[in-house]
């Protein structure tokens, strides 16, 4: 099994089991041993995964104020997370990769592997929930052929996005690629960053 194909299984993995209750306030039970690639790699699509649901739940026009705030800041908080998660999947590919002395032709790339696989876990919720979408018993005929055709966009994202993560990972394991890796610095979720806040003081 490629790498990829480990992630793809294993976000599927999570997205089926968050999907047993459907429920944002379910409590992860993650099924892979702490500190392993596998676990980060299912956390981070569980955290995307409750993120999707409420941001369709933030959606309903007639929701309450406070509770749209409520959730507003639990994806605030959950963005943070998110980013914490790429960072440590980041940190993950520096030590595999650490014994590499990149060439002196090496290239940057524009974006980490980490943010790569950030985007393969979400291609994998739209995969899921485009699906979904297709097999709906209320929908017409014509909604479910319009849903088809961009599910088999997708699954062809999915398959190119798979690729050309294995072949990044190739050129940093062979020097061809210069791995660097730059924090994200968020500053509105910081006290002494966000001017909203620190004046508050």
């Amino acid at each position: 099994m490629t790498f990829t194909e480990q992630c793809n299984s294993i976000f599927n993995q999570a997205i089926r089991d968050y999907h047993l209750t459907d429920c944002v306030d379910t409590p992860i039970n993650n099924p892979y041993q702490r500190d392993s690639i596998d676990h980060i790699l299912y956390t981070k699509c569980w955290i995307d995964t409750v993120q999707w649901h409420l941001e369709d739940i933030i959606r309903d026009p007639y929701i309450d104020p406070l509770e749209a705030l409520a959730i507003k800041r639990r994806i605030d908080r959950s963005n943070q997370d998110r980013t914490d998660l790429v960072e440590n999947i980041d940190t993950y590919f520096r030590q595999q990769y650490s014994d590499v002395k990149p060439n002196i032709d090496a290239r940057l790339n524009t974006e980490s592997p980490a943010w790569a696989i950030d985007r393969l876990s979400i291609l994998a919720l739209k995969i899921y929930h485009m699906q979904e979408q297709v097999d709906r018993k209320d929908a017409t005929a014509e909604h479910k052929e319009r849903c088809a055709a961009r599910l088999a966009i997708l699954i062809e994202q999915q398959h190119d996005l798979s690729t050309a993560i294995l072949q990044l990972l190739e050129d940093i394991a062979a020097g061809k690629i210069y791995m660097k890796v730059y924090r994200q610095m968020k500053m509105y979720n910081d006290p002494a960053t966000n001017p909203v806040l620190y004046k508050q003081k």
